[in-house]
């Protein structure tokens, strides 16, 4: 059964699509800017045209959908260019749906690239305030809705923000508009890449207190169980490869579509090793998207969307 290519394809247990993929973007002001992330070779930091072109060929590669997030021109305690109906990501999404309608676009929905202090949501005391920040995520998760977003993605892990949110939404006509719940966001050691990216980095502290605790799998299913009741229509693991286990879980205990996030330092891993000529590029990120899907994800957010579903 394994004896050629026909027979190991024609017995295939586990199979990509690019349809499969979300390819995340990130936007910035300005015309004609496109800035190559420095530890996230071949992602960049994107002006608006420029993401219109990203989106125009991942559209062409059969890739499922983008991920929008912002970094704004200015940032303060309030988070206020999150949901502002004019800020970075509520221009992109209109530019985008303008330009390429049939491509879903999702937006992160979250504080952290808005905030002076690179934080989630509001400072209390020296810590996130969960209720406070829950009004600043639905005004935002609106905004974009209003902007013609396909969907939204709260990732900020604070409790009660997927209710809030659709509640928020069904009130201003936008009941449509469904909700992929970051609902497992571990405080990994994975995001620093990302952090450059999004130039998000917490300036004080870190996010433990409010992101989930490696170790814990049973607490993650806690949480996917009270996003579900709150009115989340997809639930997201995020990262993937460490926490195949609880994508697992995910996919045997609950009947939604469940996404998986293979996050900035898993992809630079692999980015490094293969330029240091350690691994091989394309089968080490096919065998890892494969693993993320075999674990019982069936989206799955990666950078590696377009090269894979060049090769597929």
């Amino acid at each position: 059964m394994r004896q050629n290519e026909a027979i190991r394809r024609l017995v295939r247990e586990t199979r990509l699509e690019p349809e499969n993929f979300i390819y995340p973007l990130f936007l910035v002001s300005g015309e004609g800017r496109r800035r190559e992330i420095s530890s996230m070779p071949g992602n960049y930091q994107l002006s608006i045209d420029e993401a219109v072109k990203e989106c125009e060929e991942a559209r062409a590669l059969g890739i499922g959908g983008v991920l929008l997030f912002g970094i704004p021109q200015s940032k303060d305690d309030r988070a206020s260019g999150a949901y502002d109906p004019h800020g970075i990501v509520q221009q992109g999404v209109r530019a985008i749906k303008r330009e390429v309608p049939d491509l879903l676009v999702v937006t992160d929905v979250c504080n952290c690239e808005y905030t002076s202090h690179g934080h989630c949501g509001k400072i209390v005391d020296g810590d996130v305030d969960n209720d406070q920040t829950l009004e600043w995520l639905a005004e935002s998760a609106l905004t974009h809705a209003a902007a013609g977003a396909d969907m939204v993605a709260p990732s900020d892990m604070m409790d009660g923000r997927v209710g809030a949110i659709r509640a928020r939404l069904d009130e201003n006509g936008y009941q449509k508009v469904p909700i992929m719940s970051y609902a497992a966001k571990y405080a990994s050691g994975f995001y620093g890449p990302f952090r450059e990216a999004a130039e998000s980095a917490p300036q004080f502290g870190d996010r433990k207190t409010y992101q989930m605790d490696p170790p814990n799998a049973r607490e993650a299913l806690r949480e996917m169980r009270m996003d579900l009741e709150e009115g989340a229509d997809i639930l997201m693991v995020k990262p993937a490869l460490a926490y195949l286990d609880v994508i697992a879980a995910a996919r045997q205990a609950f009947d939604v579509p469940v996404a998986a996030y293979q996050v900035s330092g898993e992809f630079s891993m692999i980015m490094a090793a293969a330029r240091n000529g350690w691994i091989d590029q394309e089968r080490v990120m096919m065998e890892t998207l494969v693993a993320i899907k075999r674990a019982g994800a069936s989206i799955l957010l990666t950078y590696f969307a377009k090269d894979a579903a060049r090769l597929l």
